[in-house]
């Protein structure tokens, strides 16, 4: 099988970490299974760059992908083409005769924000794109829905959860939190570690941009004031809501329990996530920026770390209660706090959890699964 691969979210091989968001490590990783096939010759025609300059260079990118997948479609052939994401998949429409003549399927990857951006012109095209589609992979079934609310025909729609790299976090497997590590690492990087050193100590984790979908302002200002002294909260991350937290940090007096770890390094991030006891997952809703799915979330599993987390979107897609967290009802406080509560005081739950989590992540989402279902899918 030939197939094209399409993506603008590459970061460069050179410094990875200048491009790392979810809809970034998933193509990363779908890329990276796709190429260690012996079944399929992969073509790709990807955009490697920094996100600050990625705005500014995938308008040309387009161009070459409109005139490469052309010259494939007339000269070489090609059984299929993936766009990573809708914006590169825009380009099925110009593009729709010349693969429909050279028989060559077309299909995207559809990850939440890149079908609902409320933008009106942005959303008449979006049916469009559907239509010059052959096959669309929402990342979710929540995804799924957003999508046929804005005219795609059902029966294209195929969900393909986000899977996650086995080899990314070098871990055998939960043998207990690494405090010390994470102390360590943490306190090379100026944050201050006086809240792990009570063995009572609870410790919350979130990572992510810091936008209003995230919950982080609601969780600090609802939920952690109710929770003893001894739990405290970490946040990976940055966003436009950064002053928003800190203003609702002071307010409440908690700089001793809420640290704010800005953009962290890799060597942080994995830290944090065997370091950590709770991954908290606060979304709400928010119209027009949906949560499609939260690749944080298998992260963390991975690492051992089970999640709570609102039940709604595409979290309700990775987060089975139970097995690697538990779910609770979006904007309840109350919810949130007993959840966390209840592994307070039943650490052993805690860590029967931990071991269940990354078992069930491994299990479900390892991304060499992941890519067999993208691929007998374009085989059809």
């Amino acid at each position: 099988m030939r197939l094209i691969f399409v993506s603008h979210s590459l970061p460069p091989a050179d410094n990875p970490s200048s491009n790392i968001g979810g809809m970034q490590r998933v193509a990363q990783d779908l890329f990276d299974a796709l190429r260690q096939r012996d079944d399929i010759e992969l073509i790709p025609i990807v955009l490697r760059s920094s996100w600050a300059e990625t705005h500014r260079r995938v308008v040309p990118f387009l161009f070459r992908v409109y005139r490469s997948v052309g010259r494939i479609a007339r000269h070489d052939g090609a059984d299929a083409v993936l766009f990573s994401s809708m914006v590169t998949a825009s380009l099925s429409v110009p593009l729709r005769k010349k693969l429909n003549r050279a028989g060559i399927r077309s299909a995207s990857i559809v990850h939440g924000l890149d079908v609902t951006t409320p933008a009106a012109a942005y959303q008449w095209f979006v049916p469009r794109v559907f239509g010059a589609l052959d096959t669309v992979f929402p990342i979710s079934r929540a995804t799924r829905d957003a999508c046929i609310e804005r005219g795609l025909n059902p029966e294209k729609a195929r969900v393909v959860p986000n899977g996650i790299s086995m080899a990314r976090f070098a871990n055998d497997g939960p043998t207990g939190r690494d405090r010390s590590t994470l102390a360590q690492i943490a306190a090379a990087a100026g944050v201050d570690t006086a809240s792990l050193q009570s063995e009572r100590s609870l410790l919350l984790a979130s990572v992510g941009r810091h936008v209003k979908r995230k919950g982080f302002v609601w969780f600090i200002d609802n939920v952690l004031p109710t929770l003893p002294e001894h739990v405290s909260y970490w946040l990976a991350g940055e966003g436009p809501e950064d002053e928003e937290i800190r203003s609702v940090i002071s307010r409440h007096g908690l700089q001793d329990r809420v640290h704010l770890l800005g953009r962290v390094s890799d060597e942080l991030l994995a830290a944090l996530y065997r370091g950590a006891d709770l991954f908290v997952m606060p979304n709400i809703r928010v119209p027009g920026d949906m949560e499609g799915f939260g690749v944080v979330l298998l992260e963390a599993a991975l690492n051992g770390m089970p999640a709570v987390a609102a039940g709604i979107e595409g979290i309700l897609d990775v987060v089975a209660d139970g097995q690697n967290g538990v779910l609770v009802e979006s904007g309840n406080a109350a919810a949130f706090r007993e959840a966390i509560a209840a592994f307070d005081s039943d650490r052993a739950r805690l860590t029967d959890l931990s071991r269940s989590a990354r078992e069930y992540t491994s299990r479900n989402f390892a991304w060499a699964s992941v890519a067999d279902r993208y691929i007998e899918s374009l085989r059809v």
